[in-house]
């Protein structure tokens, strides 16, 4: 049987393409705004999904344009009335519904400070969208799946755009052009995870380094949701500092690797996670024509739909995975 999240995944392709062409004239405004306005820092607000995004945010701004980027604490406007100082701030607020109490209440003290606040949502009809400076519209189209997918490949993809006008950078702008067809060819390839590797799983570890650890936190969020595993995201660097003793019980490793500044070191510590006797499925860009910065995106499509085809073969349903409801209304 098709699942509703098999389904939206697969659109990820189209929607991505429409939202590029219907966004460029607002990403080129949206570019020449931030460069006039020339902030001292990034601050990230966002729940889920919407959060991982933001660390994908954080490697593609600061490797591509210098700035320092940092994550909002939402619970610091909403539960403890604090207005940080933000004059200096371009604040980037990634919300599906544009609804979630504490973070409207993060959109309107970031405001008051003097920020540059921009929405990447998708409901433009949202009380988020009102309140902010600049709204680019992820496009993805109305999204039913409790597992987030489309929504979340059109903010990075949304990011990307906005990245590229706000930099200037003719390269990454043209390769935005081949992204729809990179993430078809990702939904045409062969599935890369299977249901041998994660069936026997009540634990596992994902490694990414850099813009590869930037999707690992998202990729371990579904295999919680999706499938029940227990998965926890770390940088292949970071692992090597502590955590690597876990290697010793046999412990299994979704290896996420991008061909790009960072590929040599990753796989160096992936050598010795394996040497460890770790049990290794290994995740890499199925459309390897794609710019580097836009691999990240092939990969998570791919691993959406393999994901969703383990459940369904666990007997899981990937649509309503227990105890989750697809907007949660956070304080």
């Amino acid at each position: 049987m098709t699942s509703i999240m098999s389904k939206e995944a697969a659109e990820a392709p189209v929607r991505v393409k429409e939202q590029l062409t219907q966004n460029q004239a607002a990403c080129e405004r949206l570019g020449h705004q931030i460069r006039l306005f020339e902030p001292a820092f990034v601050l990230m607000v966002g729940r889920g999904s919407s959060d991982h995004a933001g660390v994908f945010a954080k490697y593609l701004i600061e490797v591509e344009t210098g700035v320092p980027v940092t994550a909002s604490a939402p619970s610091v406007a909403s539960i403890y009335g604090q207005n940080l100082k933000l004059d200096k701030a371009l604040v980037l607020v990634i919300s599906q519904s544009g609804r979630s109490p504490d973070i409207l209440a993060q959109a309107k003290s970031a405001k008051a400070s003097g920020a540059l606040v921009v929405a990447l949502v998708n409901d433009e009809s949202s009380p988020l969208a009102e309140m902010v400076d600049h709204v680019l519209p992820l496009n993805a189209g109305e999204e039913k799946a409790v597992a987030a997918t489309k929504s979340y490949l059109c903010t990075l993809s949304a990011l990307l755009q906005m990245v590229a006008y706000w930099k200037q950078d003719k390269s990454l702008i043209e390769s935005l052009d081949h992204l729809p067809e990179g993430l078809q060819k990702a939904v045409d390839a062969p599935a890369q995870l299977d249901r041998v590797f994660i069936k026997p799983l009540a634990h596992c570890v994902v490694l990414g380094r850099s813009f590869g650890y930037a999707i690992a936190r998202e990729l371990a969020l579904k295999l919680k949701e999706v499938v029940a595993v227990h998965a926890e995201a770390f940088s292949s660097a970071e692992f090597l500092h502590g955590p690597v003793t876990l290697v010793q019980k046999q412990l299994a490793v979704v290896d996420i690797e991008v061909t790009d500044e960072s590929v040599e070191a990753h796989r160096e510590q992936i050598k010795e996670i394996k040497h460890r006797g770790a049990k290794l499925c290994h995740l890499s860009n199925p459309a390897p024509d794609l710019h580097p910065r836009l691999a990240p995106l092939a990969i998570m499509q791919r691993f959406y739909l393999d994901i969703e085809n383990v459940a369904q073969q666990m007997g899981l349903d990937p649509d309503n995975p227990e105890g989750l409801k697809k907007v949660t209304q956070t304080l």
